[in-house]
């Protein structure tokens, strides 16, 4: 366990910042064309010419089309693991992963969901069967890694209840958003019922489940 959240990443290597690099100019780009023209409108081959690489290119980054949208899923995979095992000396896991949802809501992070933007991120993920299928494989990843994370006897029941208590947040404060609300009357209203979700999650699993080693 590392003491606190102390470690520096090491620098990345100029190869490694020009993979990242192509890989967000493939995402930027294939979330304008999906943006413009629907999900199930652009093909890998639009995207990869728009992004001025081959279509072999774009699948050595994204391995489905469903992934150059959805482009997160590895980011929240390794956000909640990392809560877990990266957490300060004495912290148990549901506070590290409560710390971890308070920071991104305060970061106004993407995956927190609570900005003006994101409503037109949602209408073209409920507007595409696939994308709303590998939205829930997403979060089935999220959940398997997390209870890896976790480890111990209880990993798996506090992994589902930790990712099904942040899902009915998420949900929650989207359907408002589509709703028409602005992001900044709904983001105190978040953070309490981030809060109140962990609470019950504390209530509700025995101690042994919260704190593995």
């Amino acid at each position: 366990m590392i003491q606190g959240n102390d470690a520096k990443e090491a620098p990345l290597s100029l190869r490694e910042r020009k993979k990242r690099e192509t890989r967000q100019r493939i995402s930027d780009e294939a979330t304008m064309l999906f943006a413009a023209r629907g999900f199930d409108h652009v093909t890998v081959a639009e995207v990869a010419k728009a992004a001025h690489v081959s279509a072999m290119t774009v699948f050595n980054h994204f391995p489905r089309k469903e992934d150059l949208f959805l482009d997160r899923i590895p980011e929240a995979v390794e956000l909640f693991t990392a809560a877990v095992r990266d957490r300060a000396e004495g912290e148990s896991q549901l506070a590290g992963l409560r710390l971890l949802l308070l920071r991104l809501l305060d970061q106004r992070h993407p995956l927190a969901g609570v900005g003006d933007t994101f409503p037109h991120f949602w209408r073209i993920v409920l507007g595409s069967p696939a994308l709303r299928a590998r939205a829930r494989e997403g979060v089935e990843e999220v959940e398997n890694a997390l209870a890896e994370a976790i480890g111990g006897p209880g990993a798996r029941l506090t992994a589902a209840l930790t990712v099904a208590a942040y899902r009915a947040v998420y949900v929650t404060t989207a359907g408002r958003l589509l709703a028409g609300e602005r992001a900044a009357d709904v983001a105190e209203d978040h953070r309490m019922r981030v809060n109140a979700a962990f609470d019950a999650l504390e209530r509700a699993l025995p101690e042994t489940f919260q704190s593995q080693a």
